[in-house]
């Protein structure tokens, strides 16, 4: 009712981050006529299907319903997402660096303080064009690096995420920065081994359990999970509405983190403050207690494990002689050795299962695979899989397009519509590089590692290598094609990365993107790309955990500015290409692969099972199609029932088949491993990281930094909207000079040493360098610890080791080292700095030019900022 007055329905999908998989939809009025964006609403399933045509599910506990709801549970990240459309930030037309000059200087050194000057289409084009020859002829093709991965909109024809690997592919190949487990780092490097489950490390044995959970389960372990912030940009606030209903069950939700975060203030029964990257002493002195009370299961352990005695004799302290005792912890994690003996009698007497939303310290820190490890082992000792007893996740419900990893009633079908996918698709050229390891890959190559490292490989692969970088008779790296910019602020040692990026060896930056933000001020030529708005697309939505779908993704509205889709864009240095003949001769063609828009779209629709139901034509009229719950999906076993029930028949994937508290394989295939072994550890420091508080480093830098995913961000997206903006108490703080400072929790007891009120500006900082942020005393981050999200934009003051960023992007002080020696994963939370306060405004007078760049307060930087 009232889309005559307010537009045209079209349906879009506003996910983020994804390869065209699994994203949630939302449907936008549009005011044709005036071609503009006027609202952006849920989706309603009924609108064109009844609650019978989806065989609509219901779960049943303890005398209460919970029901899926016939609309789209959409996120603010997904309404205001029209004002990153308008935004001022947009990237207006090409641009060019005005020191780079391809036939003279190209003064690398520049990069990233450069301002920029109008070109066009054609002129970027043959600029780009140009580069890819000459670097194809003096250095040979792996000498060109495609960052194509994540933290972008999710599209399928027009995808960014990798058109330009496509066309790489047609032309010789290219060195592929390989992406990260980011959101998995600790499961992947740790868990896997101790109970399979790939791809990713995580239980991928989720069917029924939250149906399991409310019939019963007695309590949920909430680890380091938010589950009112970080499912918003993937799946909505169906996540939000089940911890509701776990109230209205009884079931007790213990929150275990440093901070009380979003989910603690509303859903929490018990909060246990932990320091960052300190729950492995925590969760090894519960198994201690268990074990000197007797009360885990040893009956559950003789038939599903193997290896417990060894990991029995190290936490009861034989084999260093430090028992690892709730006292011991207390002194470590600061959680206080009566709560933790609290706790473990809880948890032996009662069916826990542990919740997890990714990221966060307890993830992505160092050593971040041994507390991974520990949840599998403590899971293990309380019958992991019996009723009740499991670990679940909010968010990412059909990953890889897996039935298995929903805890929810699933659809009939995951659709796929990767004949629609123009982006990159897992396709590994012989020369990669992991993306953890790029800016030292730039500045000091070779370098090794081992495994692909790529999210979704194998536990074996971990041990396949080494690799190295450059290939034997390859040229180093001279060339970066980017259409993901965000490496400094989202990974780890963004400072290294921006030196990397200035690096003399790098000859030729190209960077796609809507916005002029983080990595795109590094570029010597800039291509706008434009907003899924502005395109004909397909999309599917298979993580809002109510039904799956498919949908068609009309043009909203016309292209902005000078912006072409990112296929375009890279269709338009294709064509530039076909000049130089030779492997170039007719490659726009054949990087289009002979299909036309709309014949990608219909061949993605043709995959599915929706095309059973109707014709294209139908699909294109209704926009979209939600398939229905399957059938008998009571009956299927819920999580690790048949392996609790059975081990021999349903055997886990790790070489024995059981939970493995022993690795044979990281014994054999890393014998010498210290920070890795065998058997799950507290890891005080090794080669790379010394981020522990009582260590000597830690008397120079005694705060822990726990960086969660953003309230009101995805990563780096949605940083410059105007509505988030607006809200003082919970998004940005208003600095003396009007500037919007990214908020630090600092907690009273630590304010009042260091004499810090609300709103007062500082640095926190370490040897990599300083980030601002604006203060918020609160309680609701614990003593010794300082809590800023990531993902800021980069406002870099000084450049480079040892620099200053005004935006609070605190990835850029992040470690360098990764998670440990033979495990690369990113380092993003729980490392040590200092904080102190700071005047801005001696600050503008040091450094007049960088606090004199276009900035609005209502957005931030705006695209003429350089």
């Amino acid at each position: 009712m009232g889309n005559n007055v307010l537009g045209t329905p079209i349906v879009k999908g506003l996910g983020f981050n994804s390869f065209g998989i699994g994203t949630n939809a939302c449907s936008v009025d549009i005011d044709e006529e005036n071609d503009k964006i006027l609202r952006i609403r849920p989706l309603r399933f009924d609108e064109h299907y009844t609650p019978e045509d989806l065989n609509a599910w219901k779960i049943e506990a303890r005398g209460k319903t919970f029901e899926p709801g016939f609309k789209t549970l959409i996120s603010p990240l997904s309404l205001c997402y029209k004002k990153r459309v308008y935004s001022k930030n947009r990237i207006p037309y090409p641009m060019r660096r005005v020191d780079w000059d391809p036939n003279g200087e190209r003064n690398p050194q520049n990069r990233g303080t450069s301002g920029y000057v109008r070109i066009s289409w054609d002129e970027a084009c043959a600029l780009i064009a140009g580069e890819i020859k000459r670097v194809h002829d003096e250095y040979g093709p792996a000498s060109i690096l495609c960052e194509l991965d994540g933290h972008g909109e999710t599209k399928f024809v027009h995808a960014p995420h990798g058109c330009q690997s496509r066309m790489f592919d047609l032309i010789g190949s290219y060195t592929l920065q390989t992406r990260q487990p980011d959101s998995w780092e600790g499961w992947y490097w740790g868990a896997k081994h101790m109970w399979g489950m790939d791809p990713l490390g995580q239980n991928s044995q989720m069917n029924n359990v939250i149906r399991d959970v409310a019939q019963n389960g007695d309590a949920v372990l909430f680890w380091g999970c938010d589950v009112e912030t970080t499912p918003l940009g993937w799946g909505g606030y169906l996540a939000s509405r089940l911890c509701y209903w776990f109230t209205d069950l009884g079931i007790k939700q213990i929150h275990i983190s440093p901070d009380v975060n979003y989910t603690n203030a509303v859903h929490a029964d018990k909060w246990i403050p932990v320091k960052p990257n300190t729950d492995a002493a925590l969760q090894l002195a519960i198994a201690y207690t268990w074990i000197k009370e007797g009360t885990y299961d040893q009956a559950y352990l003789d038939t599903h494990a193997v290896g417990f005695e060894n990991f029995k004799y190290y936490v009861m302290g034989g084999e260093d002689g430090v028992p690892k005792t709730p006292k011991w912890a207390e002194k470590i994690c600061g959680v206080p050795s009566y709560t933790i003996k609290a706790l473990a009698r809880y948890w032996a007497a009662h069916a826990v299962s542990i919740a997890h939303c990714n990221g966060g310290s307890y993830i992505r820190s160092c050593y971040a695979h041994e507390p991974a490890r520990l949840e599998v082992a403590l899971l293990g000792m309380q019958g992991l899989g019996k009723p009740g007893a499991n670990q679940f996740k909010f968010i990412e419900w059909t990953l890889y397009g897996m039935d298995t990893v929903t805890p929810l009633p699933p659809s009939v079908e995951i659709p796929d519509c990767s004949p629609a996918y123009r982006g990159w698709y897992r396709s590994f050229p012989k020369s990669f590089i992991p993306k953890t390891m790029i800016p030292e890959a730039i500045m000091n190559p070779p370098v090794s590692w081992y495994g692909h490292i790529g999210a979704g490989f194998p536990r074996e692969d971990q041990f396949d290598g080494p690799y190295t970088f450059p290939l034997e008779g390859n040229e180093r790296l001279h060339m970066i094609w980017s259409d993901t910019p965000c490496w400094e602020t989202c990974w780890n040692g963004g400072n290294e990365m921006q030196e990397a990026l200035r690096h003399p060896s790098i000859e030729f930056i190209v960077v796609q993107h809507p916005w002029m933000e983080n990595d795109c001020f590094f570029a010597d030529v800039i291509l706008p790309t434009n907003t899924k708005f502005e395109t004909e697309d397909i999309g599917t939505d298979s993580d809002n955990g109510q039904w799956n779908l498919v949908y068609y993704e009309r043009q909203a509205i016309k292209p902005r500015l000078e912006s072409k889709s990112d296929m375009e864009a890279v269709g338009e240095v294709a064509k530039a290409l076909e000049k130089f003949g030779g492997i170039y001769e007719n490659l726009y063609e054949r990087y289009m692969g002979g299909k036309t828009c709309e014949e990608y779209i219909q061949a993605g629709f043709e995959n599915t099972g929706a095309a059973k139901k109707m014709d294209f034509e139908e699909f294109k009229e209704k926009q979209y199609y939600p398939f229905p719950t399957r059938e008998g999906w009571e009956e299927m076993p819920a999580g690790l029932i048949q392996f609790y029930e059975d081990p021999e028949e349903h055997p886990l994937q790790t070489p024995s088949g059981k939970l493995e508290y022993y690795s044979t394989t990281l014994a054999s295939q890393f014998p010498d491993d210290k920070e890795r072994g065998p058997i799950p550890h507290w890891v005080d420091e090794g080669a790379g990281h010394q981020e522990r508080q009582y260590l000597e480093r830690g008397r120079k830098y005694p705060f822990l930094l726990v960086s969660n995913h953003p309230r009101w961000r995805v990563h780096a997206n949605l940083d410059d909207v105007t509505w988030f903006r607006e809200m003082e108490e919970t998004c940005k703080v208003t600095g003396p000079d009007g500037y919007k400072y990214e908020p630090v929790w600092v907690n009273p007891a630590d304010a009042g040493l260091l004499g810090l009120s609300t709103g007062d500006i500082v640095k926190l900082y370490n040897e990599r360098g300083a980030v601002l942020g604006g203060v918020r005393v609160t309680e609701r981050i614990m003593p010794s610890v300082v809590y800023q999200d990531h993902g800021s934009r980069v406002d870099s003051v000084v450049l480079g080791r040892g620099g200053l960023d005004r935006g609070g992007a605190n990835n850029l002080i992040a470690p360098y080292a990764t998670t440990s020696t033979h495990a690369f994963g990113e380092v993003t939370s729980g490392f040590l700095v200092n904080i102190e306060k700071v005047d801005v405004f001696a600050l503008a007078e040091q450094y007049p030019e960088a606090f004199g760049r276009d900035y609005e307060p209502d957005c931030g930087l705006v695209a003429t900022a350089r």
